[in-house]
């Protein structure tokens, strides 16, 4: 059975209509060489044989303009070579807004390869006074045409059946390429067919998006060079350059006449597709309660999602609604989580004791109970926190309220050189950077990306807490503060991270990155029921590749720093915290304590920092090690008490309120987490990045800790 691509625009229900077809037979990875999703699934046809499904990225056109379309244009043209190209097309379009849709339509049947046209949405679509004469548009493309509701199953069957047919036909020209353009459209078709072997349909479709990505800014080489690396660098060398230069003459020639080729191409192609829309779509009367703004439809009334709208993207109530929802997000995170939190602990400590009742003693059984299991343990910890941020974030792109939120944000979000688009990837930061800086990836400006991902750790994430807890228990000791005061001290600590990476990012746009605030162009879909079970899913899926990301990450520095903190070993009879003192992590952090030590930090304290670049909250339990306070068998005595009553050689109390307080701040700015490092070194293909991350938010961290500390003490704290 043949291999079907899914590809069709954003919110046109692409991946419920995959996940409806594959169920659970689905494998999620990344495409190799950039860190985009790869979604590949396995349907049945009507005889029992396997259908191979691959979830392209959504696209409004084959002109890419991010890195998730640059992955659906190269997989459509075969320039992957890790994927080949997919013998069928699965293109799915919003039945209520069809003539929008049919744009990439028209670039598949440019492909020359069979295609199925499914009209997901119908229901909505009726709700708007459409109908859509199915035949009519089936006769018109030449190509099958099934309606469908995926949210519901409803035409799943008669798509399976269409799926399963042994050959199906091939689809009609849909236009004419305009006469200013033709010849050169030709010139290149012949070159890419003579060079490449290409098929004349093939060739044809792409000459014409060599002409709308040379509009658009992606640049002829740039494509010249995807089919080169395509070839697993054999091809000629001089394929590039002659579909440049061809280019590049039939530029001239353009100019020197006055012809917008750009505009000619895209307007010749909507015309069609609005003459298209005119013969099979009509707007019946109501729609009141629709969709809206369908192709071809214009009813008078506002539309259910136009009133919805009128109050959630309102300057005074949007505000507030969006203060609701993230109020509940983060309430449910620190609270609800907490809980299944305690159970996981639990479980990792029992695990741990198991482990060690039954490994006779020794460095193996500490690597597994001290490194690996630990290690695990810390991250495994704060699962529930993700698993309630995904599912939140879910249930509102579900519902389509993470647009209009986006929409909302636009406004804030321009005054420091970035769009909407960066509050979902900021958003899910406060849970953990890696699945924000991962979310970037739909930002389509290269530049805002990057920044974005640039500034996504200083939005305090969840590992921060353990370190904050701890911090604001030394400095605020005792029953009798008031619980407001601690709470204060924490969402200080969260206005400190938002504040900062707002600021480097207005800091970043102005020098760095230097460019103008992008106008954001997004499309609001119409609010829908959410779809439980997809949310669930993704839900899970998103959990799953946060454990594989992070957690071997986690696995594999947790036993380095082991070894760092057991090795040399001390003569028998020194205590656990002497061990650590000459132990190479020990000695590192003697070494770095003449720079720590403008801060108020001792060497203890150094100890715990390097440790803590594995996952910040490897903090708190090595403060435990430091202090010797790790079992409370032995030692009951928690562990604010132990830090209260810790000194300087001198004397001085160590953790002063000043000291946590700087402590507290460094832990706002610094990068103190490898996996988020290891994930930008992914998502940016370059060390230069992560690096540069490293020393500014670590040089900003020193700087800002230095001024409290050294004021602090200047006024007599």
């Amino acid at each position: 059975m043949p291999t079907y691509a899914i590809v069709g625009n954003p919110n046109c229900g692409k991946s419920t209509l995959f996940n409806a077809l594959t169920g659970l037979r689905q494998k999620i990875g990344n495409y190799p060489g950039v860190t985009v999703e790869k979604k590949v699934g396995t349907s049945w046809s009507q005889h029992g044989q396997p259908i191979t499904l691959i979830d392209l990225p959504g696209s409004y056109s084959l002109a890419a303009r991010s890195p998730d379309e640059a992955v659906t244009r190269d997989v459509l043209l075969g320039r992957r070579a890790d994927t080949p190209a997919p013998e069928r097309v699965l293109c799915i379009v919003d039945a209520a807004n069809l003539e929008r849709n049919l744009y990439l339509v028209h670039q598949m049947l440019d492909l020359g390869r069979p295609v199925i046209l499914v009209l997901n949405m119908m229901d909505v679509a009726r709700e708007a006074g459409l109908r859509i004469d199915v035949s009519r548009l089936e006769h018109e493309l030449g190509i099958p045409v099934i309606p469908c509701e995926a949210v519901n199953g409803k035409g799943l069957v008669e798509l399976r059946l269409a799926m399963s047919r042994a050959s199906l036909p091939l689809p009609r020209r849909a236009w004419d390429i305009p006469a200013e353009i033709a010849p050169a459209v030709a010139e290149l078709q012949a070159a890419l067919m003579e060079d490449e072997g290409k098929p004349p349909l093939l060739a044809r479709a792409e000459a014409l998006l060599l002409l709308t990505e040379n509009a658009a800014g992606g640049g002829a080489s740039e494509a010249g060079a995807g089919a080169n690396r395509a070839d697993g660098g054999s091809g000629r060398p001089s394929r590039p350059s002659r579909r440049a230069e061809i280019l590049a003459q039939w530029h001239q020639r353009w100019l020197a006449a006055g012809t917008d080729w750009a505009a000619v191409l895209v307007a010749s192609r909507y015309d069609a597709i609005s003459r298209l829309c005119a013969q099979v779509v009509e707007q019946r009367g109501g729609g009141a309660d629709g969709a809206g703004g369908a192709g071809g439809a214009g009813g008078g009334q506002p539309s259910r999602s136009d009133r919805i709208d009128a109050v959630v993207t309102h300057p005074l109530w949007g505000w507030l609604i969006l203060g609701g929802l993230m109020t509940l997000i983060f309430f449910s995170i620190f609270t609800f989580a907490e809980y299944p939190m305690d159970w996981i602990d639990g479980g990792v400590a029992r695990f741990s004791d198991w482990v060690q009742a039954r490994l006779p003693e020794g460095d193996l059984r500490d690597l597994i109970t001290d490194g690996a299991i630990a290690g695990v343990g810390g991250v495994v910890v704060f699962l529930p926190q993700i698993l309630i941020l995904f599912f939140f974030i879910g249930l509102l792109e579900s519902t389509g309220y993470m647009a209009r939120a986006a929409f909302i944000m636009d406004r804030l979000m321009s005054r420091v050189g970035l769009n909407g688009k960066s509050f979902i990837p900021l958003l899910s930061s406060y849970a953990c950077a890696i699945p924000g800086i991962m979310a970037a990836r739909t930002i389509e400006n290269h530049k805002d990306r990057l920044v974005t991902i640039l500034v996504a750790p200083l939005m305090s994430c969840s590992a921060r807490l353990p370190v904050y807890l701890l911090m604001i228990a030394a400095l605020l000791p005792g029953e009798a503060v008031s619980v407001a005061g601690k709470v204060g001290l924490m969402l200080l600590m969260y206005a400190l991270g938002t504040g900062g990476a707002f600021g480097f990012a207005w800091l970043f746009k102005k020098t760095l990155l230097k460019g103008e605030p992008p106008l954001m162009i997004m499309e609001l879909p119409p609010y829908r029921l959410p779809a439980l079970k997809d949310v669930a899913r993704q839900m899970l899926d998103r959990a799953g590749l946060f454990l594989k990301r992070a957690g071997t990450i986690i696995l594999a520095i947790s036993i380095v720093l082991w070894f760092l903190a057991s090795y040399p070993r001390a003569p028998e009879g020194v205590e656990e915290s002497g061990q650590l003192a000459q132990s190479f992590a020990g000695q590192a952090g003697h070494l770095i304590e003449p720079v720590i030590e403008p801060l108020g930090f001792d060497w203890q304290i150094g100890i715990g920092l390097i440790t803590s670049f594995a996952a910040r909250e490897v903090f708190v339990s090595t403060m435990g090690v430091v202090f010797n306070v790790d079992d409370p068998e032995e030692n009951t005595t928690p562990l604010r008490e132990a830090l209260a009553a810790a000194t300087w050689p001198d004397g001085r109390p160590l953790f002063t309120p000043l000291v946590c307080l700087s402590l507290m701040i460094f832990y706002v700015f610094a990068m103190q987490c490898v996996a988020t490092v290891a994930v930008v070194r992914r998502e940016t293909n370059s060390w230069r990045w992560p690096l540069f991350q490293i020393a500014y938010m670590t040089g900003t961290a020193w700087l800002v800790c230095f001024a409290v500390y050294q004021v602090g003490r200047a006024l007599g704290f």
